[in-house]
């Protein structure tokens, strides 16, 4: 099914499994050797995520602390590479430990290879991860 998957479709299918909450469904995506990288983490943060299984450790948590409510204002960009896009886009909903809302703003680099992510270079703020409630990764440091 995902071979033949555009890039930017399937980073749009991603979008929907998080919105469900299904992260074994979003990790299901990834390639086995697939990277997340985060060039602006924080000290104390991954920079870098190696291979599907240690992706679903990091995300394990997700939905526990984050509830995405919505990814507004996506833009696509197709780069001169057909396997990579730049995305830019916002995250919206609540942090569930506080209640409070959340709203982020993500530049990511993406490549996909046989229809699967085999690189996400994420520039989030990393001011974000010092509101409560937003340290969803504290086991997978």
């Amino acid at each position: 099914m995902y071979a033949s998957t555009s890039p930017a479709d399937l980073y749009r299918h991603s979008l929907r499994l998080l919105l469900d909450k299904d992260i074994p469904g979003w990790v299901g995506l990834w390639a086995d050797e697939g990277v997340m990288e985060f060039p602006f983490a924080p000290q104390g943060w991954p920079e870098r995520v190696e291979g599907r299984a240690a992706i679903a450790a990091y995300m394990r948590h997700y939905p526990d602390h984050i509830d995405p409510h919505d990814f507004p204002d996506l833009r696509i960009h197709q780069t001169t590479d057909p396997e990579t896009i730049v995305v830019e886009m916002r995250g919206v909903g609540r942090l569930v430990e506080t209640d409070s809302p959340y709203d982020m703003t993500y530049i990511a680099v993406v490549t996909v290879q046989s229809g699967r992510f085999t690189s996400y270079r994420d520039y989030w703020n990393p001011l974000a991860v010092l509101e409560p409630g937003v340290d969803f990764i504290r086991g997978a440091r």
